[in-house]
C-alpha cells in the first residue's frame, strides 16, 4: 500500500502527498507541527505522514481525501488515531 504514494517536502513542516485513484491521482498537502511531533514522541516527519495516511485509508477512499491536512485536526476527529500512531 506504501509504495502507491508519494510525499515530497514543501518547505518546513509541509508535505505533498500524491496518491492514485480510480479516476486521477489525488493530491493532498499535509502540516506537521512540532507539537505534533512532541504529542506523536515522533521525529521522522515523512514517516509520520505515510502513517497518517495509511491510517486515513482505512477511514475513507483516497478520492475523499481532502485537499489539507492539518494533524491537529485528525488528532482532534479520530480518537484512536494518537493510540495508533504511538502503538509501536
Amino acid at each position: 500500500m506504501a509504495d502507491d504514494i508519494e510525499i515530497d517536502a514543501q518547505g518546513e513542516h509541509g508535505y505533498l502527498v500524491t496518491q492514485p485513484s480510480e479516476l486521477e491521482d489525488v493530491r493532498t498537502w499535509f502540516k506537521v507541527t512540532p507539537e505534533v511531533m512532541d504529542q506523536l514522541g515522533a521525529d521522522d516527519e515523512e514517516d509520520v505522514v505515510l502513517r497518517t495516511v495509511q491510517f486515513l485509508r482505512r477511514h475513507q477512499d483516497v478520492a475523499d481525501f481532502p485537499e489539507a491536512v492539518d494533524l491537529e485536526d485528525v488528532i482532534a476527529s479520530y480518537d484512536e488515531y494518537l493510540t495508533v500512531m504511538t502503538a509501536d
